[in-house]
């Protein structure tokens, strides 16, 4: 793992090797909480309510005075939270691998903050992962709060063209680049558990074992692609990613007090990362960097022509 500085690990973290730690809970929730917004007393209300979750650990990146109201609350009122802060913000995936060194649950379950657990998710993750191989990650059905299910729940491949034209909506545009279209929201919904290359980060559940022996998110990240690379990472392995539709979860997206153009701007750095660190050869790896600037510009643009977009439609007001 990248990140090895943290308090809470328990176990003997060296490389890839990972000591189980004794007999605990069966699933801990691991959430980062950064500047959410008011939605994060409902998401923890969730989890909290989930006869399937054992404990909660509340990485807290830097909140607001009401959010850590929010934190301290549900601290003091129920013995299975964890409360970790005081690092200040060092980007989701760092925070994340933070929460689960100080988990004692046998699945891990990582959760948006801004994410509503439905009836019976947690229970489809872990029955989703038993009897898989080592390792295996398995993605919920993230959900828009209309039921429709969200751009980026299942995935294809993330590579340099498919992001690109993905970016641009190049391969909607065109029938011929139809085959590089990267999301599958709009493909008939499984009725069970499928192998697919890429699920969402906003919700997904793997063995705690699972997590340390790939080395945990790379803290590399700040923010966004963490979980792409995971899934590449889990494959690479030998391993498994499982998209599960019977595990469902609302994602409200969108809520965080962070500018959306310096979110975009972190998921471009993330992309252009990812690029560059799953190049094999002389050429992939030339073209990665070429491509850097040029997709951190385009991720960083789209917000503001979104945002031209909806003042254009009297969508926003000044």
């Amino acid at each position: 793992m990248n990140d090895n500085s943290g308090l809470f690990l328990k176990g003997d973290l060296a490389g890839t090797i990972w000591t189980a730690a004794p007999a605990g809970p069966d699933v801990s929730v691991v959430m980062v909480v950064f500047r959410t917004g008011p939605v994060l007393a409902e998401s923890i209300a969730k989890v909290l309510s989930d006869p399937d979750v054992d404990e909660l650990i509340l990485v807290d990146n830097g909140s607001t005075e009401e959010e850590a109201a929010v934190l301290d609350a549900a601290a003091a009122n129920d013995q299975r939270v964890t409360l970790i802060r005081g690092q200040d913000n060092v980007g989701f995936a760092r925070g994340a691998n933070m929460g689960a060194k100080a988990a004692h649950g046998e699945i891990l379950v990582v959760l948006n903050p801004d994410a509503f657990l439905q009836e019976g998710c947690v229970r489809a993750l872990r029955a989703s992962l038993k009897d898989q191989p080592v390792p295996c990650l398995v993605g919920a059905r993230i959900l828009n709060s209309d039921g429709t299910e969200q751009r980026g729940a299942r995935r294809g491949e993330v590579t340099p063209v498919t992001s690109l034209l993905s970016l641009t909506h190049l391969s909607q545009a065109l029938g011929g680049l139809k085959g590089f279209e990267i999301h599958h929201e709009q493909d008939p919904t499984p009725s069970r558990g499928i192998a697919v290359p890429t699920i969402s980060g906003a919700c997904f559940a793997i063995r705690r074992y699972d997590f340390f022996s790939i080395g945990g998110f790379d803290a590399g990240y700040f923010l966004h692609v963490e979980d792409v690379d995971l899934c590449w990472r889990v494959r690479k392995a030998g391993g498994q990613v499982l998209f599960e539709p019977r595990a469902r979860v609302v994602h409200l997206g969108s809520t965080s007090l962070q500018s959306p153009v310096k979110v975009e701007f972190w998921k471009g750095v993330g992309l252009a990362r990812f690029f560059r660190k799953r190049a094999d050869t002389l050429q992939r790896a030339v073209l990665a960097i070429a491509l850097t600037p040029f997709i951190i510009g385009l991720s960083v643009l789209r917000p503001v022509l979104r945002g031209q977009a909806l003042k254009r439609r009297g969508g926003l007001r000044f």
